[in-house]
């Protein structure tokens, strides 16, 4: 009954089943590394975002390469801020809307700088290109608490002077003169005194899980249902092929032969049985004279 699935044309449509199945379980894979990847960034930022504050000598080594499950850890820095190196940094959105980022060099009691994001500022009116002000961060003796972030990879684009077009710790450092510590730089959470005026604070990074999960069923179900669509075609093409069967069977069986004469269907020879009809008025007259004799 199903040896039709041999021919070539029905292994062409296993094969594209097949592949449409294979590229459904690639997407949904895909969408299942996303989702522990966006469950990592949760579980990094429930853990470290408001956990106590450390102490700059206890993660010292996280500035020169950071260790992706200690970013957003508290880190208190003291010391003061370098407002010469001041820098903005282009294409900052921040809720839909574009605009900078803020950078500064933070010179440590102990002689090494850091790099501090203090906020984000939106474009500007007045001045093109630039926003409207920037507030100065605090002078002297500053202690602050920022929140451990990866640096960022150059791009391959310029910008205008006292901006970066990106927060590249090498770049900025080679830029600045002096070096930085280029592992990582500091998101300001706080800091005391805190500053007459300050950027946009940064918002808490969101901790939903989105629809990784349910894109990944979805493609999986996507790849099956191909199968089930690729067995319901060929259980509608063996069903059709058995009803032909019957149907050529039948009419072998239903003809004749009359030594050269073609073969007639049994059925053609009985007469149809005649419809029985009322008679009428006329013809029953007819019927009562037919009885007298006239």
């Amino acid at each position: 009954m199903y040896r039709f699935l041999f021919s070539s044309k029905w292994l062409g449509y296993l094969v594209l089943a097949a592949v449409f199945a294979s590229a459904c379980v690639f997407l949904g894979r895909w969408q299942m590394d996303r989702r522990a990847e966006t469950l990592a960034e949760i579980n990094r930022v429930t853990t470290n975002y408001s956990a106590e504050p450390l102490a700059f000598s206890a993660v010292r080594d996280q500035f020169d390469r950071l260790d992706p499950e200690r970013e957003w850890t508290q880190v208190e820095l003291k010391g003061s801020y370098d407002t010469q190196g001041q820098r903005i940094v282009r294409n900052r959105p921040l809720n839909g809307q574009p605009g900078y980022e803020v950078v500064v060099p933070f010179r440590l009691e102990t002689g090494e700088t850091v790099v501090v994001d203090r906020g984000w500022l939106p474009i500007g009116n007045n001045n093109p290109g630039r926003p409207d002000a920037i507030p100065a961060p605090p002078a002297g003796k500053v202690t602050v608490v920022v929140r451990l972030k990866a640096g960022e990879p150059q791009l391959q684009r310029g910008a205008p002077e006292g901006q970066l077009a990106s927060i590249d710790l090498p770049t900025y450092s080679a830029e600045l003169g002096y070096p930085l510590m280029t592992g990582a730089y500091g998101q300001l959470a706080r800091e005391n005194p805190p500053a007459a005026d300050m950027p946009v604070a940064f918002p808490k990074p969101s901790v939903e899980e989105g629809t990784h999960l349910s894109y990944s069923l979805q493609w999986f179900a996507f790849g099956i249902l191909m199968f089930v669509g690729f067995g319901y075609a060929a259980r509608q093409q063996a069903r059709n092929a058995a009803l032909d069967a019957e149907d050529d069977l039948a009419g072998h069986s239903g003809t004749e032969t009359d030594g050269g004469h073609a073969a007639v269907p049994q059925a053609r020879r009985r007469p149809l049985p005649r419809k029985s009809r009322k008679a009428t008025s006329e013809e029953e007259e007819d019927a009562i004279l037919d009885a007298q004799g006239y």
